[in-house]
């Protein structure tokens, strides 16, 4: 019989009821701790009262107009987003892969605007932008473009956290107007750059009139000890676009721009039926609210420092273990050898998981850990990686 659901995800046979915090628990009652949050998505964890209050306050009221219409939560969020992130004017959609879908047609009307035929992006390798067609051909997977062919034209690729491949491609290539990369990877395998490769980018972009594009749909809302990861340096983007722990788990993404970059899209030429309705722009004002008053930013600073020590502690200088890195709340520990199989043992025992590029365990834990709930992801999952593949390996696996 074919399921009413295209199976187009391999879903872990348990479904959940409702959470507190960062506990989550099962349609039969059983809890686990969420290092996951829905992907970096619930940075507030589960329930949390002030997005409960707003959502139920606004609902109450009206929860969609049309952006017909002016909507004072998306002009104060707005407002808000353009105060934190340095940037000028926002567009709102309904995920990540819109607000990617903005930029880089943001960025194919600054090219032609400039009388370019074919407006080249440079993008990454290892890279993860979307599932359009526009984001998908920007993101440097084979895999997951496999089957969708023929790919958009008007993308270059360079390998990550290469400045001079990229100069490289620039000198041969006059249809260049935008660069898009990641802060860090996120499915890529938590990559982190070298300290110096944004700035680099600023420099390189500038010096050729591009448009330096930020994907920060993971790495944005204070998840890597700073509200935009690229606050870490002192430069400021051309674009900005993030979603994922914007609003807590309701659909919004959003592209920000500053400069001639902020005015190239006019009136008509890009819009969303749902993108920024009253209802998903008050959850994201609560978080927002959130993550200044409980000073959350700082907090996922801390709570990243205390988990790497911690993993380095238990784990560090293991034959298993190739590296153990992270920013902030974004932390992964790469095994010399693929652990998919570690998602479904650890769903086991009560811990929810992920892991990307073959070996990667990626962890994206709420930033309202206490440091005891900190410690005992760190304990749990080092003692299930030792299960795994290292000191306790002759023992049966759970």
């Amino acid at each position: 019989m074919i399921s009413p659901i295209m199976n187009t995800y391999k879903r872990l046979p348990v479904a959940f009821s409702h959470g507190k915090g960062i506990s989550i628990y099962d349609t039969d009652g059983n809890a686990y701790l969420d290092a996951l949050c829905g992907l970096a998505v619930t940075g507030l964890g589960h329930a949390h009262p002030a997005v409960t209050e707003a959502v139920s306050e606004q609902i109450g009221k009206v929860n969609h107009t049309s952006n017909l219409y002016q909507i004072p939560n998306q002009q104060e969020l707005a407002t808000r987003l353009a105060a934190v992130s340095g940037m000028d004017s926002c567009f709102f959609g309904n995920s990540g892969a819109e607000a990617n879908e903005a930029a880089i047609k943001l960025a194919r009307l600054y090219g032609h605007n400039k009388g370019i035929d074919l407006p080249t992006v440079i993008v990454t390798e290892g890279s993860f932008h979307g599932r359009t067609m526009a984001t998908l051909s920007a993101t440097g997977n084979r895999a997951i473009h496999q089957g969708f062919e023929p790919l958009l034209k008007g993308f270059a690729r360079a390998p990550y956290n290469d400045v001079a491949a990229i100069r490289e491609i620039g000198k041969n290539n006059s249809d260049v107007v935008a660069v898009l990369v990641e802060p860090v990877t996120g499915e890529g395998g938590i990559v982190i750059p070298d300290s110096n490769y944004l700035t680099e980018l600023r420099e390189l972009c500038d010096q050729n009139g591009w448009l330096l594009m930020l994907d920060e749909i993971q790495t944005g809302n204070g998840r890597t000890g700073k509200y935009f990861a690229y606050q870490h340096t002192n430069i400021l983007p051309d674009v900005v676009t993030t979603a994922k722990g914007l609003a807590n788990g309701l659909p919004i993404g959003v592209c920000m721009a500053r400069g001639d970059a902020a005015t190239t899209l006019k009136a008509g030429n890009h819009g969303s039926t749902y993108g920024g309705n009253p209802l998903v722009c008050a959850a994201a004002l609560a978080v927002m609210d959130t993550i200044e008053k409980d000073h959350l930013i700082e907090r996922a600073a801390e709570l990243g420092e205390r988990m790497l020590e911690g993993f380095n502690a238990e784990l560090g200088g293991a034959s298993y273990i190739k590296d153990i890195r992270g920013y902030g709340l974004m932390i992964g520990i790469e095994l010399t050898e693929p652990c998919a199989e570690l998602v479904s043992l650890a769903l086991a025992t009560g811990l929810l998981i992920n892991v990307t590029a073959g070996s990667v365990i990626r962890l994206l834990p709420a930033l309202i850990m206490s440091d005891d709930e900190a410690d005992e992801i760190v304990s749990r999952l080092s003692k299930l990686i030792k299960v795994y593949v290292g000191d306790d390996r002759s023992r049966p696996r759970v």
